[in-house]
């Protein structure tokens, strides 16, 4: 009975242990496959409404204002 905890406790920290890292490593995982799917045009989220009407024309570009400020005026 004392080799099973002993087995069991080793199981646990290693699965303690490894955990965090296998996490970290799927949403590694997750972020490369997005990133490699971004490129080619696909949606990220199908069926969704931005995504079904496409933008065709350019949004206009913001004014730019140079404001300068005299001083004593």
């Amino acid at each position: 009975m004392n080799t099973f905890l002993d087995y069991l406790t080793v199981l646990a920290l290693a699965a303690f242990l490894a955990g965090p890292a296998l996490y970290g490593a799927l949403g590694d995982h997750r972020t490369d496959r997005q990133l490699r799917t971004a490129p080619r045009g696909r949606p990220r989220h199908p069926g969704t409404v931005r995504d079904a009407r496409p933008r065709t024309e350019p949004r206009p570009a913001a004014p730019r204002l140079a404001v300068r400020h005299a001083p004593g005026r």
